[in-house]
């Protein structure tokens, strides 16, 4: 049996700024968290432990922007480093979602 009551914790990665989102597999919501700045794609680490530490996610979403044809971007391996480092640092498991066309589905 699977457990459908997980906290999702979602990020959408960018340089300047990081989305953040939080939702419930068992209502099947989610909503926003304010926007975390970064440099250069680095975020305040003691901002996002904050954040873990509130909402003890089961699981991490890092969104992975890809071309539209599939293929990576410089943006797609600096998501990934990302997701990798959150993984690293908060033993959380991180899947990587691809998010073409995410905007126009929201």
């Amino acid at each position: 049996m699977t457990d459908t009551n997980r906290s999702i914790l979602g990020f959408d990665f960018g340089k300047k700024s990081i989305g953040v989102a939080i939702g419930q597999e068992v209502t099947g919501t989610a909503a926003p968290l304010p926007a975390l700045p970064a440099k250069d794609g680095i975020p305040n680490w003691n901002t996002i432990e904050a954040i873990y530490a509130e909402w003890q996610p089961s699981v991490v979403v890092v969104g992975l922007p890809l071309n539209m044809d599939g293929s990576t971007q410089h943006l797609t391996f600096a998501a990934k480093k990302f997701g990798n480092r959150l993984h690293n640092k908060f033993k959380v498991p991180v899947e990587s979602y691809d998010e073409r066309l995410t905007t126009a589905d929201a």
